[in-house]
């Protein structure tokens, strides 16, 4: 029985941008059909010339709960998400005490989640030093896939492993047929460029920059390359940053090897010649490089080589980023961008020629894919769940702290004029965020196929 329909101008379905009417029956979308072909007598959004996208999916955010909920939180990092059009977070197995790396600390991360959601989501599951034996019960108790880091990550309770480590883990991650989410970057070209600056100044942003070298992402790419052929499992390089990489990528998809990438906003938007010094809230690993490196990443997408786009969420209290010695070194490196994702990546998007479609593939259907939650997310089509945004294109507004609905309410955006407004975000055709305000009991819950 179709409960209520949603109507505009401009549907961002599979086939395009087109008027359309959305029919929903119960949590589901039944149908998308002509305007002229709505049934009488039932309820009707009506959203006039604002678009209707459907939900986006983040498949990399840190929500840090359990253990470090004063960082971000359930609560807070799902507000945010449905004040920016996400409806499913793909949460990351780090920053959370206990890390999700093994079965006991998923249920402790179910028992966390449990009644605080705005939105729905999953967890990753972990791959770290000594863990092989709890990748495959991983798996079965319903993680999308695991996280590995090549490079010290910098946090308590979340192991980097070493290339032996990695050989001895594939196998058994090969078998669930889920992806290794790997990031990319190795610790000798760090150390070796961090000795390098070691009476530079690290209140200027460039001193941070080249202790991060292009080197470090291209030699922990070519390792994980390497693997793909031998053990035949699914690689998902996170966050690039480095167009160098773009090379050896296309080269091994054209080779048929199962390797899909991301890249995040604000790779896509900021430019290292343009960050202050002391501008500590752009520091992320790996760095935000050159204005040129920037432009590249944009033709990858257009290309195809780069498949979706993820925030990378990675909040944190606010003195951790030192903002007030301006301090590289010491500052933690995370940036913060659920609530502002999707203005920023249209601003960017819209002047280069690319549409709305392009926006729901990187930053709907790409994820849900990469997430297994496809048959049910990322796609505004029967059978889906009817997640939607109400989201005006041609509105502009500038980020202040109000706009930002996680915990701490600081970001490297601040202050920049964007492009596009979320003006409403349905959870299973529940309104749960309307211009600013969340109405409602939280009901989202973890997505389990």
């Amino acid at each position: 029985m179709i409960s209520r329909a949603f109507i505009s101008r401009r549907v961002v379905t599979p086939d395009g941008v087109r008027p359309a009417g959305i029919l929903v029956d119960g949590e589901r979308i039944r149908a998308v059909v002509d305007p002229s072909e709505l049934p009488r007598d039932i309820p009707v959004v009506d959203s006039g010339d604002a678009a209707i996208l459907p939900g986006l999916v983040d498949s990399h955010v840190h929500i840090n709960e359990p253990g470090r909920t004063h960082w971000e939180g359930f609560e807070t990092a799902t507000r945010a998400a449905a004040a920016g059009g996400y409806t499913l977070l793909v949460d990351m197995p780090l920053n959370c005490l206990p890390a999700t790396t093994s079965v006991s600390a998923l249920r402790e991360k179910r028992a966390a989640a449990s009644g605080k959601c705005r939105v729905d989501w999953a967890a990753w599951g972990g791959v770290v030093s000594g863990n092989e034996d709890c990748i495959e019960p991983l798996a079965a108790a319903g993680v999308r896939g695991y996280k590995c880091f090549l490079i010290d990550p910098g946090i308590n309770g979340f192991e980097m492993v070493t290339a032996a480590e990695l050989r001895t883990a594939l196998p058994h991650v090969a078998r669930t047929g889920l992806p290794l989410l790997a990031h990319a970057e190795l610790a000798p070209p760090v150390a070796e460029a961090t000795r390098a600056l070691d009476r530079a100044d690290w209140k200027t942003y460039r001193t941070y920059l080249q202790s991060r070298p292009d080197e470090a992402e291209l030699s922990a790419i070519r390792r994980l390359l390497r693997f793909c052929p031998e053990i035949n499992f699914r690689l998902h390089v996170v966050h690039l940053s480095s167009a160098q990489a773009l090379g050896e990528l296309r080269a091994a998809r054209a080779e048929g090897l199962p390797v899909t990438v991301e890249t995040c906003p604000h790779y896509l938007h900021f430019a290292a010649e343009d960050i202050p010094d002391g501008a500590t809230l752009c520091k992320c690993a790996p760095p935000i490089r050159s204005a040129e490196n920037r432009e590249n990443l944009w033709s990858a997408l257009r290309d195809g080589i780069i498949d979706l786009v993820a925030t990378d969420h990675s909040p944190c209290p606010p003195e951790m980023k030192r903002i007030e010695s301006g301090d590289f070194r010491s500052a933690w490196g995370g940036i913060c961008g659920l609530s502002v994702a999707l203005p920023v990546m249209w601003t960017e998007a819209s002047r280069r020629g690319f549409t709305l479609s392009e926006i729901a593939c990187w930053m709907a259907e790409g994820p849900a894919r990469l997430a297994s939650c496809e048959s049910r997310k990322g796609r505004i089509t029967a059978g889906h769940d009817a997640d939607l945004i109400i989201f005006d294109p041609d509105a502009e507004f500038v980020v202040t702290p109000e706009r930002l609905h996680y915990r701490h309410p600081v970001s490297a955006y601040m202050s920049e004029k964007l492009r596009g407004v979320v003006k409403a975000t349905y959870l299973r055709g529940e309104l749960v965020y309307d211009s600013g305000a969340f109405p409602g009991e939280p009901h989202g819950r973890e997505y389990r196929s």
